[in-house]
């Protein structure tokens, strides 16, 4: 059996992503030191934008679209941020196949692995301990939103990691909610 799978946002190639989606290698679960220092920084670089209140930064602390040039209140950023991936999770149909899901949690916690995206580290290693522990989002086969068409998708695998929806636990038929799943193979 190979290694843990180690994510520092770089060197992920093909070969990884199969194996971890369709052979169940396992991940680390903890990110290299260099890496959590950089998603670190990049969260903190967020916190203090929003704290300050005085610089703005699409998305981050204003709205979307035609909204972009109204600054948010910190409270506000929140529920924008929780208001948008609800209004994107819009997916229909049946669910993606197991393998197709865990490639798309590996991918996401790689690229969050950059230390570009403002995240918790805490979110990267929450998606490698579901990986191991055979938690998926459920994410329906149809439906996308933007220019990539991965926003609906990526929506549905968000609201697992922050709220109660739908996730399969241990490669089961039936569905729990992302919290009750989570809580069920000790992720939190």
């Amino acid at each position: 059996m190979d290694a843990a799978l180690q994510i520092d946002g770089a060197n992920l190639a093909i070969p990884d992503v199969v194996a971890v989606a369709r052979a169940g290698r396992a991940v680390d679960e903890r990110l290299p030191a260099p890496v959590q220092a950089k998603v670190e920084a990049s969260r903190a670089w967020v916190d203090n934008l929003i704290a300050e209140g005085v610089h703005y930064a699409y998305g981050v602390n204003t709205g979307f679209g035609i909204f972009s040039n109204r600054h948010l209140e910190p409270g506000e950023a929140d529920l924008l941020t929780r208001n948008l991936i609800l209004s994107h999770t819009c997916g229909v149909s049946n669910p993606l196949p197991t393998d197709v899901v865990r490639a798309t949690m590996l991918i996401r916690a790689n690229t969050l692995a950059k230390g570009y995206s403002g995240v918790r580290p805490e979110v990267v290693e929450t998606l490698l301990k579901m990986l191991n522990r055979g938690v998926h989002p459920v994410m329906p086969s149809m439906g996308s939103l933007g220019a990539s068409g991965d926003l609906a998708p990526l929506s549905h695998l968000a609201l697992v990691l922050s709220a109660p929806w739908r996730a399969r636990a241990r490669r089961r038929t039936r569905s729990a909610t992302g919290a009750g799943a989570r809580g069920s193979t000790g992720t939190r």
